[in-house]
């Protein structure tokens, strides 16, 4: 019976490692897929209004079927639009504009800083100790980034570069929404939380996206760019937070920022495979220091 009961939890831990692989799969195809919209069908800031509007119907349409649950206390309300803020609206139109201007695998390489950019603010916010391990790990990865982000000619006209900036503010605003829905998560159901950010983040896109999303041409859209688009609203957007949020219910939340590590690695495997990219040891180097510096960040100290 032992055996058994071993195996089946085995067979379980496998299901939630594939699940969170495969969120990490969809997040690294998106850098790709995403940008071969952009600018030429949609601008970012029309495509983040169809795809924060669309996803939110999806949430509300899942939640309706799935969950009876209400929020029973009226003051979240105003911590749903604080995350959205950071969570939705400015991250996203910044996320979307920033890979528009600049490169798909730079824009995963410069995310997986997400990990350390929320211990920092989690020290300012909540008083989280930082150790000199930890402080190592931050400067190490964020000189990786800065020598990622100019690892090219430096100019203030440099599309590149300001796309490259442009993810680090992303990844800055998604590290303030990481602690700030972390409560929320707590007192309500993921898809309870979800639907409501994603209603209030979506009215916050309207007055950016509502005129660019008016003026495009439709009929000009292919079958590939329609596909890309239900891509990154059902994908990336819809099945990756269900996902996330099925296997937050089995693993801890540092697990699941753990897969952020791969997402660079499926994005330079699939921009390469296409001949988007060309392997360059430079910023294979600057990508390991990355990585190991939020590796010493997230590694738990040994116990005694």
């Amino acid at each position: 019976m032992r055996i058994i009961s071993y195996f089946c939890q085995m067979t379980k831990n496998w299901q939630i490692h594939g699940t969170l692989a495969l969120v990490s799969l969809i997040y690294g195809a998106n850098y790709i897929i995403a940008k071969g919209v952009m600018p030429n069908y949609m601008t970012p800031n029309g495509f983040i209004l169809l795809r924060a509007s669309a996803a939110t119907l999806l949430f509300w349409i899942f939640h309706f079927f799935t969950s009876k649950e209400r929020v029973h206390d009226k003051k979240d309300y105003i911590s749903f639009i604080k995350c959205a803020v950071f969570g939705v609206a400015a991250n996203q139109l910044i996320f979307f504009n920033g890979l528009n201007l600049g490169s798909p695998v730079n824009a995963s390489i410069i995310m997986t800083v997400n990990p350390v950019i929320v211990l920092v603010i989690s020290a300012w916010l909540i008083n989280e100790r930082i150790t000199p391990r930890k402080i190592g790990g931050i400067l190490l990865g964020a000189t990786g980034v800065i020598l990622l982000i100019l690892n090219k000619e430096v100019s203030v006209e440099n599309d590149s570069l300001l796309g490259d900036l442009f993810i680090f503010l992303n990844a800055t605003f998604y590290g303030i929404y990481l602690v700030m829905v972390k409560p929320l998560m707590l007192k309500y159901q993921p898809i309870t939380v979800i639907k409501w950010i994603f209603l209030f983040g979506s009215i916050m896109i309207i007055p950016f996206g509502f005129f660019p999303l008016l003026k495009t041409d439709f009929s000009t859209f292919s079958t590939g760019i329609w596909w890309s688009i239900g891509y990154v609203v059902i994908g990336t957007t819809f099945l990756a937070y269900l996902l996330n949020a099925m296997a937050l219910r089995h693993v801890s939340s540092t697990i699941v920022g753990y897969y952020i590590y791969l997402q660079p690695l499926f994005a330079t495997a699939i921009a390469l495979s296409l001949g988007l990219e060309h392997f360059q040891w430079n910023k294979a180097l600057f990508a390991l220091m990355i990585f190991y510096g939020v590796y010493l960040v997230s590694k738990k100290p040994a116990k005694s």
